[in-house]
């Protein structure tokens, strides 16, 4: 029997970091009523930030330009929206990039306002981890939930919220921002605190816990093998310290240890709070679940309620390394969506 399938018109994703941009032409595919995301073509270029905000600007419009021409040639139907994905902070509702700390020199930069008159299309901005949650509620992991949160976990730690099939941002785009909460009152720096879920539970955050750890070895005579002098300090990385640690290294399971349980806290936090159906956690956690995971789910079976934690599933990215591209452009087909709720 052969499967129903249906193809939508393509949309545009702009994807802003503070090191390189990508601009993707997508559309959504359903087959026998479950979605996907076909990536049609992909352009990277690098940022240039010390360039201001005008250089990356005039890429991503020329690039935009460039996709529009490599739909309308490949015939796949009329662009129907452009989605944004940049760090925050940023104003969706007016359209504005509000300073970025890895965006030197934007700010309040009218990003939807400029490409809405450039182009004549519709123009959706969210910050990244709104962004990402769209994604993989659309498309990943996530299908299928009515309430669910997305945890970055990479180079920090912020959070995407579904609510009652509803992206919810808070009242000035704020809402998420679960990196600033503080789990201790001691331990590694993140996000302006000692002890935050980001100081625990990112990429920037394991190194400084594994800092601590061989640093507090080495006084008391023990070496470290994966960090044997103290140059390799700033060799150190989520990578390697992983690495370390699935060769049985203790100072490396130590690191994954207590990331793990401070992770278990945080994850304990939003389940009490937010009753969700499920959280979905990214980059270093998809690729280290084996590491943290039994030690996080020790914690959420002591610290959140049972009737909540029983209902909520903790699975890591359906969409792998692809949920940063299809960020961008689940953005664009979730403003579509709202505005044609019956399509």
């Amino acid at each position: 029997m052969s499967a129903d399938v249906t193809t939508s018109k393509p949309v545009i994703g702009i994807d802003i970091g503070g090191t390189k941009c990508a601009v993707s032409l997508g559309r959504e595919i359903r087959r026998d009523g479950r979605a996907s995301l076909e990536v049609v073509s992909k352009i990277k270029f690098p940022t240039l930030s010390e360039k201001g905000p005008e250089y990356a600007l005039g890429q991503i419009e020329q690039t935009v330009a460039q996709l529009l021409e490599e739909a309308r040639t490949k015939n796949l139907g009329v662009v129907q929206a452009i989605g944004i994905s940049c760090g925050g902070p940023l104003d969706s509702r007016k359209g504005l990039i509000l300073s970025p700390p890895n965006l030197p020199g934007w700010d309040a930069i009218p990003v939807v306002d400029r490409l809405t008159a450039k182009f004549g299309l519709p123009v959706s901005l969210q910050n990244d981890a709104n962004a990402c949650a769209l994604a993989e509620w659309q498309f990943g992991a996530g299908q299928g939930f009515s309430n669910l949160v997305f945890l970055t976990f990479g180079t920090g730690m912020g959070a995407g919220l579904i609510l009652d099939n509803r992206l919810y941002s808070g009242t000035n785009d704020l809402a998420g921002e679960v990196g600033h909460v503080r789990l201790s009152e001691r331990g590694p720096f993140g996000y302006g605190k000692f002890g935050s879920f980001e100081g625990f539970c990112s990429g920037g955050g394991l190194v400084n816990l594994a800092r601590q750890l061989i640093e507090k070895r080495w006084q008391a005579g023990q070496s470290v093998a994966f960090c044997p002098a103290p140059g390799d300090l700033d060799k150190l990385s989520a990578e390697t310290i992983a690495q370390a640690a699935l060769t049985g290294d203790e100072t490396a399971l130590e690191v994954f240890r207590l990331s793990g349980q401070y992770l278990g806290r945080g994850l304990a936090l939003l389940i009490d709070l937010l009753n969700p159906e499920a959280i979905i956690i990214g980059s270093i956690f998809s690729r280290q679940r084996d590491l943290l995971w039994p030690h996080a789910r020790a914690v959420i079976e002591t610290e959140a309620l049972a009737l909540a934690a029983q209902v909520c599933q903790v699975l890591p990215t359906g969409l792998g390394e692809q949920v940063g591209d299809f960020a961008s452009l689940a953005v664009a087909i979730s403003s579509v969506k709202a505005q044609n709720p019956t399509n």
